[in-house]
């Protein structure tokens, strides 16, 4: 296997540093952005704080996944700066998304994060896994990009705009709704729900996890789906508010046959990186009861819990990372068994995340899901609730049992020793106070999103 010189090694991880000092520049540039409220481009971008709010968001999660990569990629001497440019590539397109009040631009945004994100999920060129994955996806995702496409022209058709405040003001005047608006709202809901992977535009989502680079998989479960559900909530409740009982009943079945076959499916995986994929599916069930509710404390509730999901997903698959190793070598859940004593850092650390992934009291992931269901039940939708909370139910038995193999089981065999760079312990340690502070004290944070929710 050739190995790349210790020199260009040394210039690739700069460029890494680069990168993170440029995501911590805008990021700073992001936070004192609070407040604005203006439109720019020619009514294309709007600049007000449900954008900021996503794009802090979008660029501490890459920021973390960019600290992680490093050791990952040198490890599998895969260190090149084309990672970091795609990786940046992509958080353009999802601070656009974000921004975007006007459909072309949401379409261009969406390539820009697709296109970037197909070739990271086939980084790996010498796994056929990881080929298999790029191509999966990219083929999976021209047909969701078709169906964006005939969304927008549907809608262009029936009110003859696509800047958003447009669109808004002729649905506003109608007094029936011409079946084409219809058909295109429910083609652009299709297309956004294949990226958030909602049932049943999910299949693609088990083996593009499996197959992408660990870092990579953080960023498909984390950024590339916080974008697109960000960009389907301006579009649902800034633009088309009115529809709300035509595409409420779309996502109410969707968000149910989410929640379940996420959380069945997760049960029986012996791979802990598609069991981390099957959860994010059934997480994205939770994100769409908040949207479904169609209240100013639904939309909190999604930007909040989008936030928790953030910390202990980046968390969880930090972890993963490391304990995997070169070539990860350890990813099936059997290596977890009797790790527990060995690595208490990294397994109590994996502990939290998994237990807030399970909404268990007094973490990020049971306040999240406590507001994305209050939401509903403001709205009274009792029924929606019920099956959200018989999913989450089920979900605790495989995150708890990863818990059991790591302290109640003996392992059979030494796998050796993790090496574990103060950058990842760092990461590893905000990402955990982050949880517990997201679970105990959720009051500030909540308010941010509030404000961030006043389109």
């Amino acid at each position: 296997m050739l190995l790349i010189p210790s020199t260009q090694t040394q210039q690739q991880a700069k460029l890494a540093y680069v990168a993170l000092v440029g995501i911590g520049i805008a990021l700073l540039a992001a936070l004192t952005e609070w407040g604005a409220s203006e439109v720019a481009f020619s009514g294309t971008i709007s600049h007000d704080n449900f954008a900021v709010f996503s794009k802090i968001l979008f660029l501490f999660a890459v920021g973390s996944i960019i600290a992680v990569s490093i050791q990952y990629l040198e490890e599998n001497q895969l260190l090149k700066a084309e990672y970091f440019s795609l990786l940046l590539f992509a958080t353009v397109g999802m601070c656009l998304m974000a921004s975007s009040v006007n459909l072309i631009l949401t379409f261009l945004a969406l390539e820009v994060l697709s296109i970037a994100t197909y070739i990271l999920a086939g980084f790996q060129l010498k796994q056929m896994k990881s080929t298999e994955a790029a191509l999966k996806y990219f083929i999976l995702g021209a047909f969701s990009t078709a169906f964006l496409l005939y969304g927008i022209a549907f809608i262009y058709g029936a009110t003859g705009s696509i800047q958003y405040f447009e669109i808004a003001a002729t649905v506003d005047q109608m007094q029936t709704y011409p079946l084409s608006l219809l058909l295109g709202v429910g083609l652009l809901v299709v297309g956004f729900g294949f990226k958030v992977a909602l049932a049943p535009f999910h299949v693609w989502a088990p083996d593009v996890y499996e197959g992408s680079p660990v870092p990579i998989t953080a960023h498909l479960a984390v950024a590339s789906k916080a974008a697109a559900l960000i960009a389907l909530v301006r579009f649902l409740y800034q633009v088309i508010p009115d529809l709300g009982p035509e595409w409420q009943q779309i996502l109410w079945f969707s968000s149910i046959l989410t929640m379940l076959i996420g959380n069945i499916a997760a049960l029986t995986q012996t791979n802990i990186k598609r069991m981390l994929a099957y959860s994010s599916i059934a997480h994205a069930g939770y994100l769409l009861v908040g949207v479904v509710a169609l209240n100013d404390l639904g939309s909190q509730g999604v930007l909040f819990y989008l936030l928790a999901y953030a910390f202990m997903n980046l968390g969880a698959f930090t972890v993963v990372q490391l304990i995997g190793r070169q070539g990860e070598q350890y990813v099936n859940i059997q290596d977890y068994v009797g790790i527990g004593f060995r690595y208490p850092f990294l397994t109590v650390s994996l502990s939290i995340f998994l237990l807030s992934l399970a909404g268990i009291p007094l973490t990020a992931g049971f306040t999240g899901k406590l507001f994305l269901f209050a939401a509903a039940i403001q709205s009274e939708m009792y029924w929606l609730v019920v099956f959200a909370v018989i999913a989450s139910a089920i979900g605790v038995y495989y995150y708890l049992r990863i818990l059991v193999y790591m302290f109640m089981h003996e392992s059979e065999t030494d796998s050796g020793g993790i090496h574990l760079p103060m950058i990842a312990r760092v990461i590893i340690v905000i990402m955990v106070l982050g949880t517990l502070y997201l679970g105990v004290f959720p009051g500030s944070f909540l308010h941010f999103a509030s404000e961030a929710v006043n389109f």
